[in-house]
């Protein structure tokens, strides 16, 4: 039977948790230094508005025949921002979903 190493288990088992707290609390009510609903919703918009600039300057180097212009980049990158864009499309219609619901909500 092998031995294990409860100290070093231990300690990754905390980094570990260190590494997931963040992603756990920013779904939570914001404290201060954290990010709230709000600013979180700005920096996915931004988020998928850089994407799509960037397939966009890719495709028009593509176009143009610039070196170092990828066509395998370029298609990442489009469908990247497609991808993306759609998510958004979709997280956007479930919010209105959400809102049209409450606000038929008898009181």
């Amino acid at each position: 039977m092998s031995q294990i190493d409860v100290n070093s288990l231990l300690s990754q088992m905390r980094q570990l948790s260190l590494q997931t707290k963040p992603v756990e609390q920013s779904f939570t009510a914001a404290a201060p230094g954290q990010m709230d609903f709000s600013s979180l919703l700005k920096k996915s918009i931004s988020s998928v508005a850089d994407a799509q600039m960037d397939a966009g300057k890719q495709a028009a180097s593509f176009e143009r025949g610039d070196d170092g212009a990828d066509l395998a980049r370029t298609m990442v990158a489009i469908n990247k921002a497609d991808l993306s864009l759609n998510t958004l499309t979709q997280v956007r219609n479930k919010l209105v979903d959400a809102y049209n619901n409450i606000m038929n909500m008898p009181v």
